[in-house]
């Protein structure tokens, strides 16, 4: 959905604002919602890879 968009389960987050940045995921929603055929953005796939998760 678009940035400020209706979403149906937050799975994470991602602040860029702090030193490290975090990032932070719920690994088993994540892994649900990609095994059931999300499709997640250029840059949330990115950051599921510096996760671990993707």
């Amino acid at each position: 959905s678009p940035r400020d968009g209706k979403f149906i389960e937050e799975v994470g987050y991602y602040d860029p604002n702090t030193d490290p940045s975090v990032i932070k995921f719920n690994e088993e929603s994540a892994k649900k919602w990609l095994a059931t055929g999300a499709q997640p953005t250029e840059k949330v796939s990115k950051l599921l890879k510096i996760a671990g998760i993707q």
